[in-house]
């Protein structure tokens, strides 16, 4: 039984490696960011990849209520479906996976002097943001909001953001929980540059890597619909840490942070980034901690945008791969993270290996 147990973890992690170097070869490819001009091609065979395996993948993706699916290698599009009345022109929304928006925007606000992501909170709102003694609210940085760590209250008051919902569960820092609260990043960004969140957004980061779409609220949620394309022109921009076509957007010391373990606690979470390949993982709306990666079937050095209803955003340095998913939710159940990514996996991972 021992010596079945290695092998099955042999198998285990070759299946999640990345050792194929076709993909990695060719210079990378950034789309012109007036958003009219075509976006370059490349080709199943000329990667090499299992033409066969195209259409088992497109089949379940069709199964599992998708609405667009694209693979970028090197920036080039590789694959690019539509289903279900979905087209290149449809807005959609990313859900949770907008969260790594306002993580990349607070990274661009600090390198430009605007905030400081360890400073507390209540340095740009004013002191009564939340419920908590003054004491306990002077704990909370914008880091802690980046890393899901504030200690509010996660579950009695929904994903209400207001002063009297934002009550005490925990100090500051020594709790992982998944919470909305990190919308008001959004506000410090606001009050930091003197001008509304969405211009400071547009101009600093939509614009510059040639995206469309905007954001609008809905319930306490402030949530970004986009084209497909769009959230893969930002899974680009991810893929280049930070950088577009020569140019510096976000710096390189964040980017690296942001989506690195951000605490002790959930080691699969970064700066509202999900990553792949860590000894142990927390998901949304619980405390257990599971052990292993999120989707063992994946390569390990994958870190993701995840959203409500399978909005997906797998990002793969080691194969200059991005990877998009929009759509209904796959299963009856609508969370985040789901067997869902594990099957798909599978069947991505057929096409090149």
């Amino acid at each position: 039984m021992k010596k079945n147990n290695i092998i099955i973890s042999f198998i285990i992690v070759i299946f999640a490696s990345c050792s194929d170097s076709t993909t990695t070869s060719d210079t990378m490819y950034f789309p012109p960011i007036d958003g009219t001009s075509a976006w370059e091609n490349k080709t199943i065979s000329s990667l090499g990849w299992n033409q066969n395996a195209v259409q088992p993948l497109l089949d379940y993706l069709v199964l599992k209520n998708s609405k667009s699916f694209i693979i970028l290698v090197n920036g080039k599009i590789v694959i690019e479906n539509y289903f279900n009345g979905h087209s290149a022109t449809t807005n959609w929304y990313w859900a949770s996976a907008g969260k790594t928006l306002t993580s990349t925007v607070t990274g661009i606000a600090e390198q430009e002097g605007f905030l400081n992501v360890n400073a507390k909170v209540s340095d740009y709102l004013a002191a009564g943001w939340t419920s908590e003694t003054l004491a306990k609210e002077n704990l909370i940085t914008n880091k802690n909001l980046l890393t899901m760590t504030s200690g509010l209250e996660d579950s009695a008051n929904g994903d209400c953001v207001t002063p009297s919902c934002l009550t005490y569960n925990a100090d500051a820092s020594t709790r992982w929980a998944y919470h909305n609260v990190y919308v008001k990043l959004q506000d410090v960004i606001a009050v930091a540059t003197n001008q509304s969140y969405t211009s400071y957004f547009n101009t600093k980061l939509r614009d510059k890597i040639g995206m469309d779409g905007g954001w609008f609220t809905f319930g306490n949620n402030s949530i970004y619909g986009s084209t497909s394309r769009s959230m893969a022109r930002f899974g680009l921009l991810a893929l280049n840490k930070g950088k577009w076509n020569g140019s510096t957007i976000l710096n390189e010391t964040y980017f690296n942070q942001a989506t690195s373990t951000s605490q002790n606690i959930n080691l699969s979470y970064g700066y509202l980034w999900w990553l792949n390949g860590k000894a142990s993982y927390h998901l949304p709306e619980s405390q257990y901690q599971f052990n292993g990666s999120i989707i063992p079937t994946a390569p390990n050095d994958m870190f993701m945008a995840l959203g409500k209803n399978d909005q997906k955003i797998y990002v793969v340095p080691c194969k200059n791969m991005v990877i998009i998913r929009m759509g209904d939710a796959a299963n009856t159940t609508n969370l985040a993270l789901s067997d869902f990514d594990k099957v798909l996996w599978q069947k991505i991972s057929a096409l090149y290996q």
